[in-house]
């Protein structure tokens, strides 16, 4: 992957162009490097998008795709689009997918999910699929009225389990849906609605226990959701500890390390299976639904007032346990130390 700019073809006013130069160079400046690298450069950045709100990878690492709202996340203008990158994050098109062209209906759109050749994305109040290399509507599913009688209109992410579910979250009602496609039915059900779910915006689907995972924008928890929708908050803030503001994506790496971003607060956070947390990203404009490229170890990472994304590379995580040798000059890359062995732990030859 080539770690220069890209720009696509989209008019700016001038001082916004400028402000999302200033916010990007900061950017890839603030990723630590302890977590990332592209090539040993800076991460690789797609600018002049309209409000992206979602970045994914296909299951092959081979394509791209950011959601544009594009407007006000709530208004039904037939103006969102979704950009599609090739393998490298070169621009293929701007605009592949687009409200209002066509027979193409898409306003806000938010999280999307892949499933096999379709593109599932969040649209207000409706679940869209979409070819992915075409970019020909597929399917529209209307969740306007759930199946107890309360209205949506706050859907804001999508995950798919592997297994013919998606889920989707609504957070102005505290609510996650299930679809179930196996059969091409679309039937819409609850798996759970429930105050603890405090504003539910990204999911995952845990790589162990197969339970969904949700991040809350209202209390900054990070939740589980079990198949038979039992809730269990993994991590919670306090009144001594007041780790996270408005979480807003969720997502896990090949090594099953989870990655959060906090929208209000700027940052990308890594949590280890160990539980141990850490920033990996800060001063960051505004990072919503990240996801990660599990096949080419890259974290996407979309700004949604930035107008702008970024690809960043994920270091694989040191065995902490794995039993040290002592360090000789063989190590600082002195040649004439090549034939001699190495010291014991006593020092000695």
């Amino acid at each position: 992957m080539r770690p220069s700019s890209l720009r696509a073809t989209v008019d700016e006013a001038p001082q916004r162009q400028a402000v999302a130069r200033s916010i990007l160079t900061t950017t890839a400046a603030t990723f630590l490097a302890s977590a990332v690298s592209v090539s040993g450069a800076h991460a690789l950045q797609i600018k002049n998008l309209k409000g992206p709100q979602s970045f994914l990878a296909t299951p092959s690492g081979e394509t791209y795709f950011i959601s544009n709202i594009n407007g006000e996340p709530t208004e039904k203008d037939n103006n969102g689009f979704i950009t599609k990158l090739d393998k490298d994050g070169k621009l293929i098109e701007l605009e592949f997918i687009r409200g209002g062209r066509g027979e193409t209906e898409l306003h806000a759109p938010k999280g999307m999910a892949i499933v096999g050749n379709i593109l599932y994305v969040v649209d207000i109040d409706t679940l869209r699929g979409f070819d992915i290399d075409s970019g020909r509507p597929l399917a529209s599913i209307s969740i306007t009225a759930d199946p107890v009688g309360v209205a949506t209109t706050g859907l804001t992410d999508v995950a798919y389990d592997g297994h013919g579910t998606l889920y989707i979250s609504d957070t102005d009602t505290n609510t996650i849906y299930r679809v179930d496609i196996a059969n091409h039915s679309h039937a819409i059900s609850l798996l759970a609605r429930d105050d603890r779910l405090a504003g539910p915006r990204g999911l995952a689907v845990h790589p162990r226990t197969g339970h969904l995972i949700a991040v809350s924008w209202n209390q900054g928890s990070i939740i589980d959701i079990a198949p038979d929708g039992v809730i269990e908050v993994l991590v919670s803030n306090s009144f001594f500890s007041w780790r996270f503001t408005n979480l807003d994506g969720v997502d896990f790496d090949t090594w099953g390390s989870m990655y959060v971003s906090d929208f209000t607060a700027g940052k990308v956070w890594r949590v280890t299976p160990d539980e141990n947390f850490k920033v990996i990203a800060e001063y960051l404009p505004t990072p919503a639904d990240i996801s990660v490229d599990k096949i080419n170890h890259l974290i996407l990472v979309p700004y949604i007032y930035g107008n702008a994304a970024e690809i960043n590379g994920l270091e694989a995580p040191v065995q902490a346990k794995r039993k040290k040798k002592r360090r000789t000059l063989r190590d600082y890359g002195f040649p004439f130390m090549k034939g001699r062995k190495d010291q014991n732990e006593d020092g000695h030859e």
